[in-house]
């Protein structure tokens, strides 16, 4: 997979393959990597690449010109397919299916914006605005990092053991059930017993309600509109039972 980022900050964003998951993929040619910077593209003297907003107001804005120019570089150098993605407030949120969706294509394009924003011209250029969250950054590189570290970790051969993706959080949209490890016994609790009792078939059992009974508890939202299995809708009700509350909000 081929991943570029279109920044001012290049060395912000080469952070993040200073080891881990993304690290390793890149080091066994998962993926390629680059990062396009509009400043090379501009022509002034002072590689003058924001300016004054029209109609005033505090801030500046990145210029459209050596923006697009970028871009296009970009996307010359990405295969057939690579969408061009704006990291902004005003785009659709990321979540877990989307990173599955991008992690299906050949590349990605990830545009970085700084200051109080892009010019608007600029989007002609862009195949989808996505967000990371209700919150102000100084830029958007540590967004595209988010959304590259979330498809990384997809892509075949990039995590050791590919089963432990399919239990993370929000794989199958569900929060996570919890986990332990040694020792068994500590001041602060054991190990459910059900962890150590060897039987597969329970523990699966028990994971599945956790997972539920975690997300009913803590992002309800996330079962709205959902369709339980029956077994689902049975370990999630004995969940929510053995609590004694009617709504999460009480608890």
């Amino acid at each position: 997979m081929h991943l570029t980022v279109v920044t001012l900050f290049p060395d912000l964003v080469e952070a993040l393959y200073a080891g881990g998951i993304a690290g390793r993929a890149r080091e066994r040619a998962l993926i390629r990597t680059a990062s396009v910077n509009p400043r090379d593209f501009t022509r002034d003297v002072h590689r003058t690449v924001d300016d004054r907003p029209y109609g005033g107001g505090p801030g500046m804005v990145m210029k459209v010109e050596p923006l697009l120019a970028a871009i296009a570089e970009a996307k010359g150098a990405s295969p057939a397919g690579t969408p061009v993605v704006m990291m902004s407030p005003q785009g659709q949120p990321f979540d877990q299916a989307l990173a599955r969706e991008f992690a299906a294509l050949p590349g990605l394009i990830l545009v970085a914006g700084r200051y109080e924003g892009v010019d608007e011209r600029a989007l002609s250029a862009v195949d989808w605005e996505v967000s990371i969250g209700d919150y102000v950054l100084s830029g958007g590189e540590l967004a595209a990092m988010v959304v590259m570290d979330a498809v990384i970790r997809l892509l075949p051969g990039a995590v050791g053991d590919a089963a432990s993706c399919a239990q993370d959080s929000f794989w199958d949209g569900l929060l996570d059930c919890p986990h332990y490890t040694r020792p068994e016994t500590h001041a602060t609790g054991e190990v459910p017993a059900v962890l150590r009792s060897g039987d597969h078939e329970a523990i699966r059992r028990w994971r599945l309600q956790q997972s539920l009974g975690r997300t009913w508890l803590r992002r309800p939202g996330l079962l709205a509109g959902r369709e339980l299995t029956r077994e689902q809708d049975r370990l999630l009700q004995d969940f929510i039972d053995n609590l004694g509350i009617d709504d999460p909000a009480c608890g």
